[in-house]
Order: C-alpha cells, then structure tokens, then sequence
C-alpha cells in the first residue's frame, strides 16, 4: 500500500463528513478537546508573562535597582555619586530623602512614604511624571506629589491643600520631633502599579528638612546595567566606601513578588500542561474506539494484501492530523482570546464598577498580556508529539487484528 493511499484513508478516518462516521465523531472530539486546552494554555502564559514583563519593565525601571545608604546626613554626595558612576555597570546615580509621613486633610489621615528626590534627575518615579509635574516640584518648594491610590483614599484632588506630618526620632532618644508642613497637591502620580499606593513625593530640600537632615541626604539611589546581578553589584560597592553606609538593593524589596509571579508561572504550566496529557488520553480512547468501529476496514484491507505496518501507519497518521489540528487551531485560538482577554477585562470592570486587579493587592492594576513566539511553538510542538505517541498503542492494536477471525465474527 502506497504512502498517498494511507494518507487518503487516514483523511477519511478524520475528516469525514456523513451518516455513521463514528471515527470522524471521535476524532473531531478529541481535536475539540486538544484545541480547548492549547488555547487555555497559551492563554494563561502570555497572562502570566505581562505580569513579568510589567515586573521587569514597568515597576524596576520605578524604583531604584541598588541604594546606598547613610547612617549620617550625607551633605557633600556629589564626589560620592561621581565615585559610584566610575563603576561599569552603574548607569545613573541620584540623591534621594526617605522617611515616614502622615497626610492629614480635614478629618482623613493616611499614612505614606515620603520621598524627596531633585526634580532634575531622570530616573525613577520622576521618569513617570509628565513635564508640568516636574517643573512644579522644581519650581515651588511646597509641591506635593501623590500617589492615585493615596489620593482616592484621601479624597483630594490636584490644588487641594493638605498637611504633612513627618515624625522623627534621634537615635537613642526617648522623646520624639515632629515636623509640620502645609503643601500643596500639584499632580498625582498615576503609574498602575502598588506604588501608587504610597508614594508621596516633594521637593529633595523640603524633605530633608521634614526628615531632620539639616540640608543632607538620606543616600543615592543607583540604577544599573544588569538588574539581575544587584546582590553582588551592591556588596562589592558598599566594600568600597568608608564605614558608615550600607547597601540595598529591589530583590530586597520586590524580589519576593518576582520569585512569586515566576512560581506562579511555573506551576501553572506544570497544570496545564497535564490538561493537554489529558486530551492526548483522549486521543488514545477516541483511537481505539475507532479501530474497534473500523475492524472490518481493516481486514478487507489486509486481505487486500495491507499489511500490519500500513494498518498501523495509517493510525499514527490519524493521530498526527488530530494533533496538528488541534496544535494549530488551539494555538491561533489562545493568541486570539489572549489579545482580547486585555480589554475585556477592564470593558468588564467599566461595566461592573469592580476592579478584579487592585494594587493593594497585585502588582499592577490591569491585566497585562504579553504573547511569546516560542511559547506558542513549545505548547503546539508537545501536545503536537503527545497525540502521535499517543497514537502508537491504537496503530499496534490495529496491526496486530487477526483478519480471518475478523471477517469470520462478521458473517456469524
């Protein structure tokens, strides 16, 4: 039996079309089934790559990769930051004042991070600011800049007035100062991820007053080559420096959150992945079924003179239709609805007047999706060769039919 002639058959068995087609019935089953989970998949892969790449892209370009910290107020930073940049992997190095604030409007109070950096650099939160934000913090030393969350929370809008308190302690004191300070809310700092939440920005001079650095800094905040290499980067540049500062770095603060979406990923792969095993068994039982209904085929084709391995080539290539099938429909499929997933997602949430993301809770406010090439190839090419293997037990049960008795069952 020719190669075309076991195709043709195989093409029959699959695809088609008329009263008792059981095969066709089964196979278009299990292609279903192949299909469904492919694109369910793909689907949930480029999900949880968006929120990867809205991790690596979004919110570390946000905040700094590496700190340097002083335990003293810092005055004289300049040389310091010069020295830092002499280092091949740092890219920028800016000043930067921390501490704990409180926003007071009327009776509302909501606590935040208060953070002072020169309106001039280019790195960080500033980055995400348009221009007229910028030059009102550079131009007015009460502007204040807040985070969308906080200002949803505090109920003020751009203009509004508000009072900031920032509590300070000297080390080893029992008693506190505080300092108080009315500014005034000259934008809010929208970037759609949980710093919204609690960041706060002003002036880098009024917020070394607020902090009690007497005109200093609280350190520089370095922004690097290579984001995965920040442990190291920052030992081997604190080992430089004189004794009296301290480094650290994002995996510090957001590597947590990083390693949980790259688990996440994982385990859920490992999940789906086993879905389209699933539908590879199916694709077995389906096979089977259809040898069984096709037993007397099969023997008027070895009497024909068929034999055992063009009877089971012809099953292995149903199997590789189904599972070509279902790989290319399943993958166009998953690209389709992860491009729409997006929209409609947040069309959902206009409607519903609920958001599913929040970012006192996740990352960022949207769901993003970011669809990979080679994904859509690994996905299609293993479930591709599941269903092929999956055939092979089917193709040696209908080689291994004894015609003979077959034809002699069908006559009784």
């Amino acid at each position: 039996m020719g190669r075309l002639e076991r195709l043709r058959i195989a093409v029959r068995y699959s695809f088609a079309f008329g009263r008792g087609y059981l095969s066709t019935f089964l196979s278009s089953l299990s292609t279903l089934g192949l299909v469904l989970a492919i694109a369910l998949l793909i689907t949930v892969l480029s999900v949880m790559n968006g929120f990867d790449k809205e991790m690596r892209e979004r919110i570390l370009n946000l905040v700094p990769h590496v700190t340097v910290h002083s335990q003293q107020p810092l005055h004289d930073w300049q040389p310091l930051a010069r020295m830092l940049q002499t280092h091949s992997a740092v890219l920028a190095a800016t000043p930067f004042v921390q501490f704990d604030a409180l926003f007071l409007r009327g009776s509302d109070i909501e606590t935040g991070t208060g953070m002072g950096l020169a309106a001039d650099s280019d790195g960080g939160l500033l980055a995400a600011l348009p221009a007229a934000a910028r030059e009102q913090l550079r131009s007015r030393p009460d502007s204040l800049l807040l985070g969308s969350g906080l200002a949803r929370q505090l109920g003020v809008k751009e203009g509004d007035i508000l009072t900031l308190i920032a509590p300070q302690a000297d080390a080893g004191a029992a008693a506190t100062r505080t300092q108080f300070a009315s500014v005034v809310l000259t934008g809010i700092i929208h970037t759609g991820t949980e710093l919204d939440q609690a960041a706060a920005l002003v002036n880098l001079e009024q917020a070394s007053e607020l902090a009690g650095l007497d005109g200093g800094i609280s350190g520089l905040q370095l922004w690097t080559r290579d984001l995965f290499k920040v442990n190291e980067l920052g030992r081997e540049l604190v080992d430089t420096l004189p004794v009296g500062y301290y480094g650290t770095n994002w995996m510090m603060t957001h590597g947590n959150l990083y390693a949980a979406i790259q688990l996440s990923r994982d385990l859920v792969s490992i999940l789906l992945f086993s879905i389209i095993a699933v539908a590879a068994f199916n694709v077995v039982s389906s096979l089977v079924l259809v040898v069984f209904d096709k037993q007397g085929d099969i023997a008027i084709l070895r009497t024909l003179g068929a034999s055992g391995r063009d009877i089971s080539s012809i099953f292995v290539m149903q199997g590789a239709m189904i599972g070509l099938l279902g790989a290319v429909l399943g993958s166009l499929g998953g690209v389709l609805l992860s491009l729409v997933i997006g929209p409609a997602a947040a069309g959902l949430e206009q409607l519903l007047g609920f958001n599913f993301l929040d970012t006192d809770v996740y990352p960022v406010s949207f769901l993003p999706v970011d669809i990979l090439l080679t994904d859509v190839l690994l996905v299609g090419g293993v479930a591709f060769g599941m269903c092929v293997l999956a055939a092979l037990y089917p193709a040696r049960r209908a080689a291994g039919l004894a015609p003979a008795l077959i034809l002699h069952q069908e006559r009784a």
